[in-house]
């Protein structure tokens, strides 16, 4: 640990049996990391295609769909909805090259009665043996309300583990129990209260550690191989069916 991490790691809050580190990672990134880009979505898409939200941001999903407008920039706010026809979820990332840092934005969920699911993390689609590239994520749901840190880079978009667990989804079987104990490793959910409201996230990676606060509060960690990739190319979100996005930053501390 860095030492102004360890300053700022002030104490050891014990909530729901989970040890929480009570730094302030929003600092940490501003006064420690270098910000790589910034929107505010402050202007008005062009069209529906892959780069119609502009400022450098890419959907891998929208021209599978070039009918729809799966994001919409309306007052301000990126507002993402998920078309079925497109066959995947709204996936949609922005450049990023950092290998400790993260990101600060605000999320909401405009039908928080009903279960719905934002995924934010990294992609890197050149590195080898990884579905996609699909490093590492936190998810963050309605139903359950939970946030879960999740590395996907050793775990479930590992070649290998990913086929061998398919064979069983496939059949409708239960994972053999050395598999689900690896994969069970890979992961850790926190609960949150789920609501219609607007609130300001910070999720960052710092060599193994990945780490999440909610509005201003430390929610948890994890500490998997996978977050400590050294290159995290893209910053990205996947959308189901929709999640509303605003005043996103991404940092670089090294």
């Amino acid at each position: 640990m860095s030492l102004y991490r360890a300053l700022i790691t002030v104490s050891l809050a014990l909530v729901g049996g989970i040890h929480l580190a009570a730094g302030d990672d929003a600092a940490w990134l501003r006064e420690k990391g270098t910000l790589l880009f910034e929107d505010s979505f402050d202007r008005e898409e062009d069209g529906n295609l892959a780069k119609a939200i502009g400022n450098g941001w890419n959907s891998a999903t929208a021209d599978r769909v070039p009918d729809v407008k799966q994001a919409d920039l309306d007052g301000g706010v990126l507002k993402v909805i998920n078309e079925p026809r497109a066959g995947h979820q709204p996936h949609i990332h922005h450049e990023a090259g950092l290998e400790d840092g993260g990101a600060t934005f605000r999320f909401r969920f405009p039908d928080a009665g009903k279960a719905a699911t934002l995924t934010v993390g990294f992609v890197d689609r050149q590195t080898p043996g990884v579905h996609a590239g699909h490093l590492c994520y936190a998810l963050i749901s309605t139903k359950p309300p939970q946030i879960t840190l999740s590395d996907y880079k050793t775990g479930v978009m590992n070649l290998e583990l990913r086929k061998r667990r398919q064979e069983y989804l496939d059949r409708k079987e239960k994972l053999p129990d050395d598999l689900a104990a690896l994969l069970a490793t890979k992961s850790k959910s926190f609960p949150w209260k789920a609501d219609g409201k607007w609130h300001d996230l910070v999720l960052v990676t710092e060599g193994d550690e990945m780490r999440v606060t909610l509005d201003g509060k430390p929610v948890g960690s994890h500490h998997s191989e996978g977050f400590a990739h050294p290159t995290k190319r893209w910053f990205s979100f996947l959308m189901n069916p929709s999640a509303w996005i605003d005043d996103v930053k991404v940092y670089r501390v090294k």
